[in-house]
């Protein structure tokens, strides 16, 4: 019996199924005790850094590690309260559910650190009258883990416009609703926005919650300035529609912030390069709050070179220069030189100059009118780059930059044209 119970204490340490948690309590409650004294409620060690807890991320979910549940010295309430050692997660689960005001509650959840919740956020959750769900299985797993008990509904891309009429109803009803998404702030880059919208045009309370969003944590960290900046979300999965997007964004004053997915991140870095110059500081975040989290911090250039020889994994934010801060660019000239310079009179817009930049050879300027006719026609920046070199006897890799400018003032005369 000794060696039974032993056994089962060392199985219950591990992590608790919800039957052993049924059984222990009902059938053995001093083995009861003892473990969950010894683990927590939900069968995870707070107090030992020789061992982490199984991850949800196994699963594909969110990976928290038992140092990063842990209240750590110093937190805000985290001793006075009485919930060191592990003990705040029971306090949690043993939330008495309150009356909400009704209203649609935005609740953020973790992006990668189950300990980045907040217990106003448990609070709403545990006492709402439905959690609207961008996943409602994800949803599930966060509300077991923090022993909460509620209702849930599917919510996402594919139906949440379907979903407005019924939630509206609810609403009107006088109902509270949670609105939450895989991880972060809904509506931003996920799910929410159109129950969102939809609330407010009807006069119903929006009540939002401070919490976790990648992009904000990406920016503050980047060290790049924060006193103006623009969230763009992901670009255009197309080359040229993202490249025409990036277009529009190069005069942009404020740092730039962006999502990536990993498999596109070379893609991304490429039509920067391309389009912005490679001189620009920029910030790749990854894995934000998670246990590989990294911020490489380098210029477009840079970022491009360390990704070609490296595959990105992970969530991304790429958080880039403004115009405002980032290098003079050849295409604006040296001081004193107008951007764009009258070509001869009668001349044609092909052969409009751009203020030469510092370096630039008479063979590159050669050359300048002659990718200006082949870009302007439609030829691809590369191949009319590839075509110039041939005919002057020239490289490629000579003719790159000054294709690069020409290409852009194209881009900026189709759009005074527009």
């Amino acid at each position: 019996m000794a060696q039974l119970q032993g056994q089962v204490v060392h199985r219950v340490g591990l992590r608790f199924t919800r039957f052993t948690r049924h059984v222990l309590k009902q059938q053995i409650p001093s083995l009861w005790n003892r473990a969950h004294n010894a683990t927590g409620r939900n069968g995870y060690r707070f107090c030992t850094t020789q061992s982490s807890p199984k991850s949800l991320q196994d699963e594909g979910e969110l990976k928290p590690q038992a140092e990063e549940l842990k209240p750590q010295a110093g937190d805000d309430g985290a001793s006075d309260s009485g919930l060191a050692n592990g003990s705040w997660r029971s306090a949690v689960s043993d939330f008495t559910p309150e009356q909400l005001d009704s209203g649609l509650f935005i609740v953020p959840t973790p992006i990668g650190n189950l300990g980045d919740i907040t217990l106003r956020a448990l609070r709403v959750l545990r006492s709402s009258s439905l959690v609207l769900a961008e996943d409602t299985r994800h949803t599930r797993k966060l509300l077991n883990y923090f022993g909460l008990k509620a209702d849930t509904l599917s919510c996402h891309d594919h139906n949440e416009k379907q979903r407005v009429a019924g939630v509206m109803q609810r609403l009107k009803e006088g109902q509270s609703l949670a609105l939450v998404s895989d991880a972060g702030m809904p509506g931003i880059s996920d799910p929410g926005h159109a129950i969102i919208a939809a609330a407010v045009e009807a006069g119903v309370r929006v009540i939002p919650l401070p919490g976790a969003c990648a992009f904000v944590s990406a920016l503050v960290a980047s060290g790049l300035p924060t006193t103006t900046f623009t969230f763009y979300g992901f670009l255009p999965p197309k080359p040229a529609a993202r490249r025409a997007r990036l277009s529009e964004l190069r005069d942009s004053r404020g740092t730039l912030v962006f999502y990536a997915p990993p498999h596109g991140l070379l893609h991304v870095l490429g039509d920067m390069v391309e389009v912005l110059g490679g001189s620009r500081k920029v910030c790749i975040a990854r894995e934000v709050t998670k246990l590989h989290e990294e911020f490489f911090r380098s210029t477009l250039q840079g970022a491009l070179q360390e990704f070609s020889h490296r595959e990105p994994r992970g969530e991304i934010c790429i958080v880039l220069e403004g115009a405002d801060g980032a290098p003079q660019s050849p295409i604006q000239g040296p001081p004193g030189v107008n951007a764009e310079q009258e070509g001869p009179a009668g001349g044609d817009a092909a052969s409009t100059l751009v203020g030469t930049a510092p370096g630039v050879s008479p063979e590159q300027e050669r050359a300048r009118p002659m990718l200006m006719r082949l870009i302007a026609s439609g030829v691809p920046m590369s191949a009319a780059a590839k075509d110039v070199a041939k005919q002057l006897g020239m490289s490629r890799k000579e003719l790159y930059n000054v294709a690069m400018q020409v290409q852009a003032q194209v881009l900026s005369e189709k759009r005074r044209d527009d």
